[in-house]
């Protein structure tokens, strides 16, 4: 990435950390998952209202890091009103792009995810931007599989 480019992704993760997207709280949710990432201490809680096959409104509650706050900003702008298999498949984009594979595609409209792709020169970082989308895709599942017992901690470490 040439100077400028870092720069102006530097920028678009600051606004994002400085002034996060989602932080209105929902007076009702059907979807709650709270993530953690253990090797660098990030939270996050997350809760969503979807009607129907659409996300309604989304509150985000990130307690972390610059990259891990502003990847929960982002998260939030980008998946407002679209639906369940739109953001499946955002969240998955998201996953490639910080996994340095390179087919992932982002509808045109999300640029500011495109800053995310600098965080792969960091390994360590990855989990941080990986923690808001691993914690909406787990509640999405929860959702389909209409559990009612939304109390488990996401974890950003692999499984075995």
């Amino acid at each position: 990435m040439t100077s400028s480019l870092d720069d102006m992704y530097r920028e678009v993760i600051l606004d994002h950390y400085r002034s996060p997207r989602g932080r209105k709280p929902l007076d009702k949710a059907n979807i709650l998952s709270d993530g953690i990432n253990p090797s660098c201490g990030d939270e996050i809680t997350l809760s969503a209202q979807v009607n129907g096959d659409i996300v309604e409104d989304i509150h985000v509650d990130c307690k972390g890091c610059a990259i891990s706050v502003a990847s929960g900003s982002m998260l939030a702008e980008a998946v407002k009103g679209r639906s369940l298999d739109e953001v499946r498949q955002i969240a998955q984009a998201v996953r490639k792009i910080l996994k340095g594979e390179e087919d992932a595609k982002l509808p045109e409209e999300l640029e500011d995810i495109e800053s995310l792709r600098g965080v792969r020169q960091f390994p360590v970082r990855v989990k941080c931007a990986l923690l808001a989308w691993v914690t909406l895709l787990e509640g999405l599942d929860k959702l389909e599989k209409s559990q009612t017992d939304n109390s488990d901690t996401i974890s950003t470490e692999e499984k075995d």
